[in-house]
Formats: C-alpha cells, sequence, structure tokens
C-alpha cells in the first residue's frame, strides 16, 4: 500500500494485500512516504534506521548479531525465518546492533535440536522490532530499483494509534550511513584476549592451547566466527579497540595485524584508523583485512571508497580470483565498496564480483598485505573462502625470524 493521507491509523485496523487480511498494529514507512502495513513481532516500540535486504536462507540469528549491520533495518528475503529457533551458539557478538527486521511470514515455531528458544523470545529479550506480512518481494525490488531507503519500522502498542504523517517525518529527518562513523559505536572498549576455535557437531566450541602464531585484531565490529577462524588455524588472539593507535597495536608484538569488519562509512571510519594502518604498514608485519577492514586498508594505501546503490548481502555470491580464475561462493555484507581506479600502483585487485563487476579483493605487490571485501569465515555461508586464514597465517610464518 502507498501512503495513507490521514494523520493516525488505529492499531488493529484491518487491511488486505495478496490474498491475506490481517489486523495491523505494525508497519514499516518509508521516508519517501511508503506505508507496509504488517503484523508485530519482537520488541513493542519503533526503529529508524537504513532499509536493506539480505538473500541467505539460513543464519538469521547470526545475521542479527553481524556488528556491520548498525543502522539498518534488515529485510530477510527468505520467507521462513524461526525455524531453527535461537540459541547462544549462533551469536556473533553479546548485544545486536541492527535496528530491527522485516519478514514475509509470521515466526516459524522452531523444529532444531539446537534450538534453545524461540526467535520471537529472543527479539523481545533483545529489544529488536520486527514487522512480518509484508510482500517483502516488493519491498526488495523496490531497494533494488531505487537503492535502500530510510525508514521506520514500529510496533504498537495495544490501542495505540500509528501517526504516519509523524514516522515519515522520522524517517526523512535521519541523515543516513553516507559519513557515519558506526565503528566506535560497537567496538570493543577495552583489550581481551580471544582463544575460543569453530563449532563442530561433536565438541561444539574448542580452546587454542598451543598457538603457534600472535595476531592484533584491530576491532571496528568484529563478529566472533572471525576470531574462531583465526584461533582455529594457530592463532593467539589479542583484540584491541577501534581507535587502537599503533603504538599501541604494536606494544603487544603480534605477528601479524587483522582489520575486521564493521558497520558505517569508512571513509569516516578511516580519520582515526588510517594513520593507525599506514604506521602498521611501514613495520613490514603481515596485514589481512575483512569487510570494513579491507576498505580502511584501502583508503590507508590511497585508495577512494563510495557508497554502492544498495551493497551486497547474502551467503550465497560468486566472486572470480582473478589470479587464479577460480570462483568463490562467498558471504557478503557490505554498502560501500572500494573504487578500482582509485587502487595506487602497487597495490593489484585480487577479486572482482561476478554479480556487479566490483572489486572484491586487493593485495600489496612484495609485501605480506591483503584484504577481501567479502567474509570467508562464512556465517552464514559456504566455507570456500577459509584458505585466506591460511595464507595470512602462511605470511606470518614465512615473515617470522
Amino acid at each position: 500500500m502507498t501512503d495513507v493521507k490521514v494523520p493516525a491509523i488505529p492499531a488493529g485496523t484491518r487491511f488486505r494485500g495478496e490474498g491475506f487480511s490481517c489486523a495491523a498494529d505494525a508497519a514499516l514507512v518509508l521516508a519517501t512516504g511508503e506505508v507496509f502495513w504488517g503484523r508485530g513481532a519482537g520488541a513493542v516500540g519503533r526503529a529508524v534506521g537504513e532499509v536493506c535486504f539480505n538473500t541467505s536462507i539460513t543464519g538469521y540469528q547470526e545475521i542479527l548479531t553481524d556488528p556491520s549491520y548498525a543502522g539498518q533495518i534488515i529485510t530477510f528475503t527468505f520467507p521462513h525465518i524461526g525455524n531453527v529457533g535461537a540459541n547462544p551458539d549462533d551469536l556473533e557478538t553479546t548485544t545486536p546492533a541492527v535496528r530491527g527486521c522485516i519478514l514475509r511470514a509470521d515466526i516459524t515455531d522452531p523444529a532444531s535440536w539446537r534450538s534453545a528458544g524461540h526467535l520471537d523470545a529472543w527479539l523481545k529479550s533483545m529489544n529488536l522490532v520486527a514487522v512480518t506480512g509484508i510482500d517483502t518481494r516488493r519491498l526488495t525490488r523496490r531497494i533494488r530499483d531505487g537503492g535502500a531507503p530510510t525508514g521506520v519500522i514500529v510496533r504498537a502498542k495495544e490501542g495505540e494509534s500509528l501517526d504516519i504523517d509523524a514516522l515519515k517525518a522520522e524517517a526523512a529527518a535521519w541523515p543516513g550511513l553516507e559519513g557515519m562513523d558506526l565503528a566506535k559505536e560497537v567496538s570493543c572498549v577495552q583489550t581481551y584476549t580471544w582463544d575460543e576455535t569453530e563449532w563442530t557437531l561433536e565438541d561444539g566450541f574448542g580452546k587454542q592451547s598451543e598457538p603457534k602464531f600472535h595476531v592484533v585484531a584491530v576491532d571496528y565490529g568484529a563478529k566472533r566466527n572471525i576470531l574462531r577462524c583465526l584461533a582455529s588455524t594457530g592463532c593467539r588472539v589479542t583484540v584491541v579497540p577501534a581507535t587502537a593507535t599503533a603504538e599501541e597495536i604494536l606494544g603487544h608484538q603480534p605477528d601479524g595485524v587483522f582489520l575486521s569488519n564493521g558497520p558505517g562509512d569508512p571513509a569516516a571510519t578511516g580519520v582515526y584508523a588510517v594513520p593507525a594502518i599506514q604506521a602498521v604498514l611501514e613495520t613490514g608485519l603481515p596485514v589481512f583485512g575483512i569487510c570494513l577492514g579491507h576498505q580502511i586498508l584501502s583508503l590507508a594505501l590511497g585508495a577512494k571508497t563510495s557508497k554502492m546503490h544498495l551493497g551486497h548481502r547474502g551467503a550465497n555470491q560468486p566472486v572470480k580470483d582473478v589470479e587464479t580464475g577460480r570462483v568463490e561462493i562467498t558471504s557478503q555484507n557490505h554498502g560501500f565498496v572500494v573504487e578500482r581506479d582509485s587502487l595506487p600502483a602497487g597495490v593489484i585487485e585480487t577479486h572482482t564480483s561476478l554479480f556487479d563487476g566490483s572489486l572484491e579483493g586487493i593485495r600489496v605487490d612484495g609485501k605480506p598485505v591483503f584484504s577481501v571485501q567479502y567474509h570467508p569465515e562464512a556465517s552464514p555461508g559456504p566455507q570456500d573462502s577459509h584458505y585466506l586464514f591460511d595464507r595470512f597465517v602462511a605470511n606470518m610464518e614465512a615473515a617470522k625470524p
């Protein structure tokens, strides 16, 4: 439905669409004026942010807890969300940074031996608003064609009226992600160590007790499974805040430096991160970046970044290794990109998106420095790109006296 020119709609008013009718107590209101009516789930309240979509068919809890979604509202294109319930093993961070989510159908009851609770109860416990019953195909096409809009999702209290004009004004007033530094909001505030390894069916999570290398991971919004992958490949990991200086990073005497994923505009984050990375690069230490870490590394090398039309978010996106010709199916979540034409001499493109041709990876010629735009830790997603963690370890082994 499009915007209705009335100041308030009582919650519980019945609306029809696509063969069903419902007593609407929730809505998505876009800054452009479009209104999508639905049923509320999760917490009561409202949230404003950039509306994006994710095409994954698994891993909804990992997606909802990925810190890279700070400032965003996720539309799940897969219609059945909730079927494996919720459990503490699938969290990528303690406190979700996402603003909320939009679903096609009501939340599915859990049917998995791993479930520790219902997704709706978990959303409530995290104070996350959800709107169900939305025509997500139409909304996805809207985002695909027009770019990611700003919107407000709201779940009304019983008997509460929804002031559509006020919600539209709130959406229009939100400044958007371009120019926004969100890494500081999701980063750790103090240094800590990490030794947990990847989950297995037989033993659950393990522990790295005999590390061969010491990695300092700069936390711009690090996913836990990235840290687990580092630990699983033989690393003792020290995690430092996004604002850590080069002196603080190097003071831990690392064998290599890892630059994590994260949210927001890389150019804004780069104000404090770029000088630190440039000083680290001067030491010759191996460096590996993922997602926002890839973008900030590129900025430190002299390249530029820009906002994408709608970004890449899903677990089945093809990327070509331009040096080997190998195609990897990858997990992705980003709304900014490194501009290929801005790469300085000596910085070589290593990976390219087969969706839109955008740059997906770089390396520095003659130095143990590389990064990728996508998520090789695959949480959720395929494991085609796990070899990148082995490459980082190999670089540290070659550089170590």
